[in-house]
This record gives structure tokens, C-alpha cells and sequence, in this order.
């Protein structure tokens, strides 16, 4: 949560706020799988203690007003607990602290669950370090597959899908990428859609699950 700020400090605005501080709702999991919207990001912060937070991108822009030239920091967030949770968000300021608070605080009401598996062929060991299967996401011009990839390969990827990937909690993955890449926030969303789409194959029971738990981790967890 922001400075100054606690779970008993915490307001909630909505019902589902209300029902996380009361504790009648103890895991993320809940929320996220009956789609239910996450307007206040304290709520992920009570939920998913420990969230990692790294800047994907800063840019000054500028643009024209009635009373004149503006400008503002544009800041792109990834945050996620290397754990099968990861979210990408982006908002502007006038100042850069502000607008690198409001772009996580974005990020954590954007957090989706990832699914990890062993997918690939060559590895086959059961643990969730990769993707089960592959994936497609696109956002913009920019589309990216996600494969499955053999424990201690790594990520192979660019810088981006990268930082996405591991604070997903993704260790192993062949990534590609067609599109304009170098637009940061296309590339990010674009990998957020895909882990997306893997978790929805695997929720409704179409892609192969032979190395996977619910939602990627290790039965018994």
C-alpha cells in the first residue's frame, strides 16, 4: 500500500473492498476467476503481500491545451509476486514519483493469473517453470507466442516480455514477437494477453494438463 497507509487505515470504496478488510475474501484467486472488476489496488496489496514492482518504460509528453503547452511523465508499471500473479498498468503526471505511483497502482487493478506447467517435450519434469502450452496474445500492432521451453533453458526474450514473464513467476520460455515492438506498452500488453489466453485453455479444460496443477502449481499446494 502507499506510504502512510494500512490494512486497518485502508477504507474500502466497494463491496468487494469491504468483503477483502472484513476477510469473508482470503485469496486473489476468487476474485480474479469470477471475473469480478479490482477497482482499488489495496485490495491486491492485501491479497498478494510482497508484490515486486519494476518501471517497463518513462516517456515525457507533451500536448497542446487552451491555456497552453502541457506536460507530463508517462510511466508503464509491471508488478507481480514471481508466484502466478502478474499485472502491467501505465498513467501520467505532472511529476514522476506521482505518475510511477499511479501507473502500479493501475498495474495491481490489472493483475491476472497466470498458469504454469511443463509443456515442452524436451522436459517433461512436472514443476511449474514454464507455460503448459502455447499462446497467442496481441495488443496494437504487436503479437506475441509464448511456448513452452525445457527447465534451465531461461527466458528467451527481449527485455519487455522478460520482466513480464518473471514476475509472473515464469522461468523458461521461448518468446516471439512480430509488430512494433519498440512501443513498450503494446509489447507488454500483448504478453499480459497471451498468459491470458493460456490460462483460459487451460481453466476450461482444452489444452493439455498432463504437468499441471490448478493453474499451474504443483499438486498438493
Amino acid at each position: 500500500m502507499e506510504a502512510g497507509i494500512t490494512q486497518e487505515t485502508w477504507e474500502p470504496k466497494t463491496r468487494l473492498g469491504r468483503a477483502v478488510k472484513e476477510g469473508r475474501i482470503k485469496s486473489v484467486s476468487e476474485i480474479l476467476r469470477d471475473g469480478i472488476p479490482v477497482m482499488e489496488p489495496e485490495i491486491i496489496d492485501v491479497l498478494v503481500p510482497g508484490l515486486e514492482e519494476q518501471i517497463l518504460d518513462v516517456s515525457f509528453v507533451q500536448r497542446m491545451h487552451k491555456s497552453g503547452r502541457r506536460n507530463k511523465y508517462r510511466v508503464i508499471v509491471v508488478v507481480g509476486n514471481r508466484d502466478g500473479i502478474v499485472g502491467v498498468g501505465h498513467d501520467s503526471a505532472q511529476e514522476i514519483g506521482v505518475a510511477i505511483r499511479k501507473a502500479a497502482a493501475a498495474a495491481k487493478t490489472n493483475v491476472i493469473e497466470v498458469a504454469r506447467g511443463c509443456g515442452s517435450w524436451e522436459c517433461k519434469c512436472g514443476r511449474p517453470h514454464s507455460v503448459p502450452l502455447e499462446g497467442k496474445g496481441k495488443h496494437g500492432s504487436v503479437e506475441v507466442v509464448l511456448k513452452p521451453a525445457p527447465r534451465g533453458l531461461g527466458l528467451a526474450a527481449s527485455e519487455v516480455p522478460k520482466a513480464v514473464l518473471e514476475l509472473a513467476g515464469v522461468k523458461d520460455a521461448w518468446t516471439f514477437a512480430r509488430g512494433q515492438t519498440r512501443t513498450t506498452l503494446n509489447f507488454s500488453f500483448a504478453v499480459i494477453d497471451a498468459l491470458k489466453n493460456i490460462a483460459k485453455t487451460v481453466l476450461t479444460g482444452k489444452g493439455e494438463r498432463a504437468h499441471l496443477g490448478p493453474l499451474g502449481r504443483e499438486p498438493g499446494e
